[in-house]
């Protein structure tokens, strides 16, 4: 262990929580904890729906939950609970609505890293999205230009504040740049999401895995599944696919609960189609090394997509309309995939179809995303944040 060993809280969805950027969290708590200046990582998590088995995560980690999604005073537990850990660095690992889907809960959680810095804390945030970077308008907000106003103006405040930490990193270079724009005098930086340990280092080769494809999320707002499986059965109806499987992981987006089950029940005398519900951490290799593509069905986006990483550091190879973040994601992190249209069911239909057709180009592309994947290591991202917390005095 070095002289210098640092303490450092994380504040994070957790599993086996469900909620949003859970496993960015896990993969944060294990990178902190392997680090040889590192002591012990304090995470603190977002409270379980129920009972649940907590991960062992071994002697350097150590998990609290104090905060919950939606609830009233869950940001004064989390600002109690960072300050009397007393721990070197607190990092927030944050999306604009890790602690609600409700405004206000929304944007008092994401005001306590200022808080924190305010009180004398060492403080970073991970920022995943900016409320800058979303259309609200493709969202549940869709025709409610008073809300959208009063939500825009909120999250420049919001942003403001968050840029009051120590320093925060983004994504994508069209977030710094609103950063940069924004709260020009913060320390601001670009920080690519990164390539989790333990995904397949040789996954097989996209051409070889059958007509398989899959898609993940949390469903019901700007990611939906409707125009997916309407391409899927127009894909079908060519005989050369009439095989053509899909596989859906995830759930609901909290502010759509039973999108999920209703599709489920349309579709569930379908063979071609499985619903697979959550799909776990240790699951999320073999779900993504199954498919020779993985859809995203978007209307909008609102950050760095997660789960792009995974499926394109697991093989398969992503089809996605070259929208908002999907172009910035695509131009500045060297991600090949294929193209439509959005909400164009013909277009992605035609798509899929092209992709199936021309195995080198699938294998080609498979092979360019995994090579991109290892210029960005989880370690380095880890690093660079090492490289942020002060030693102890």
């Amino acid at each position: 262990m070095s002289s210098i060993a640092k303490r450092i809280t994380l504040v994070s969805a957790f599993p086996p929580g469900r909620q949003s950027l859970n496993e960015y969290g896990l993969h944060l708590a294990k990178g902190f904890a392997a680090h040889d200046e590192v002591a012990e990582v304090l995470v603190l998590a977002d409270q379980l729906d129920g009972p649940g088995q907590e991960l062992d995560m071994g002697p350097k980690i150590k998990v609290q939950r104090v905060w919950a999604f939606n609830k009233p005073f869950s940001q004064w537990r989390l600002f109690r609970a960072a300050r009397a850990a007393k721990t070197d660095a607190v990092i927030f690992n944050l999306q604009t609505a890790s602690f609600g889907d409700k405004e206000i809960p929304a944007a008092t959680g994401l005001m306590v890293p200022a808080v924190l810095r305010l009180f004398g804390s060492h403080v970073g945030v991970i920022a995943h999205n900016l409320i800058a970077g979303v259309d609200l308008e493709q969202t549940v907000l869709k025709g409610q230009w008073l809300r959208q106003m009063l939500i825009r103006t909120a999250g420049e405040i919001v942003t403001r504040a968050l840029c009051a930490a120590s320093y925060i990193t983004v994504t994508l270079p069209a977030f710094l740049a609103t950063l940069r724009t924004i709260a020009p005098r913060a320390k601001a930086h670009l920080v690519p999401h990164g390539t989790f340990e333990g995904s397949v280092s040789q996954p097989a080769p996209a051409s070889t895995r059958g007509l398989y494809l899959n898609t993940m999320g949390k469903f019901g707002t700007y990611k939906r599944l409707e125009t997916l499986l309407a391409a899927f059965d127009l894909v079908r109806q060519d005989p050369r696919f009439a095989d053509l499987k899909l596989e859906i992981g995830g759930s609901d987006h909290p502010s759509t609960p039973g999108y999920m089950a209703a599709l489920k029940a349309k579709w569930a005398h379908d063979p071609g189609i499985t619903f697979l519900g959550y799909i776990a951490e240790d699951e999320v290799p073999a779900f993504f090394g199954r498919a020779a593509l993985s859809v995203f069905d978007y209307s909008t986006t609102t950050g760095s997509s997660g789960v792009m990483h995974q499926a394109t550091s697991n093989g398969a190879v992503p089809i996605f309309p070259l929208i908002d973040d999907f172009a910035d994601l695509a131009s500045s992190e060297g991600i090949k995939g294929y193209h439509y249209a959005p909400d164009d069911a013909q277009a992605l239909a035609t798509a899929l179809m092209a992709a199936f057709e021309d195995r080198d180009s699938l294998d080609a592309k498979a092979a360019s995303n995994l090579s991109a994947a290892d210029h960005m290591p989880f370690a380095d991202v880890i690093a660079f944040h090492m490289a942020q917390i002060p030693d102890p005095q």
